[in-house]
């Protein structure tokens, strides 16, 4: 059975917070949330349950984002039509990152942000995360590309960072030359 999630807006104070470490391993009522994120990130990128639920597409959601402080995010990347990678990492940590930095070319959206907010978010091309899996075994994911961005997008939602935060008040765009844009 399908559940829409509250997703809390970008006024809500709680997403200014940082999330707390989890203690493993996870408990029934954490899985259950994870599964039912999962859920609604892949029916959002499937235009047919999009249309039929009402809901806005995306690809990644942390816990922060449901009201619930703890270190968990979960990205749901569709890599070819149709056909979807799950990403579960609590405690997640940035070990490493490229030099090279990317943006993506129509900006940045957020599931909490219900409105436009024009600009380029400057980000790794390229990070290793390290954090748990829903089993509690450790993980070390290596991105690239928009599964960096969303890495980096869903870790800042931890942090109290919203994308936006990123964006360069002065030179909010840049052009293919200063960073390459996706």
């Amino acid at each position: 059975m399908f559940r829409k999630l509250d997703i809390l807006d970008e006024k809500e104070k709680v997403l200014r917070q940082v999330s707390k470490e989890v203690k493993l391993p996870l408990s029934k009522e954490d899985k259950k949330t994870i599964d039912e994120i999962i859920t609604y990130l892949t029916y959002s990128q499937i235009p047919e349950y999009e249309k039929k639920y009402e809901l806005r597409p995306g690809m990644g959601l942390s816990f922060v984002q449901l009201g619930i402080l703890k270190r968990i995010i979960v990205i749901v990347d569709e890599y070819e039509e149709g056909k979807f990678d799950n990403y579960v990492v609590i405690n997640p940590v940035i070990v490493s990152n490229s030099t090279e930095m990317i943006a993506a070319s129509e900006g940045e959206g957020c599931l909490s942000v219900n409105r436009e907010v024009p600009g380029h978010v400057a980000r790794y091309a390229r990070v290793t995360v390290e954090g748990y899996d829903v089993d509690g075994n450790k993980i070390r994911i290596r991105a690239r590309e928009e599964l960096s961005i969303a890495f980096q997008h869903e870790i800042d939602h931890l942090n109290g960072i919203l994308f936006y935060d990123r964006i360069d008040k002065n030179k909010p765009f840049y052009t293919e030359k200063e960073m390459r844009l996706l």
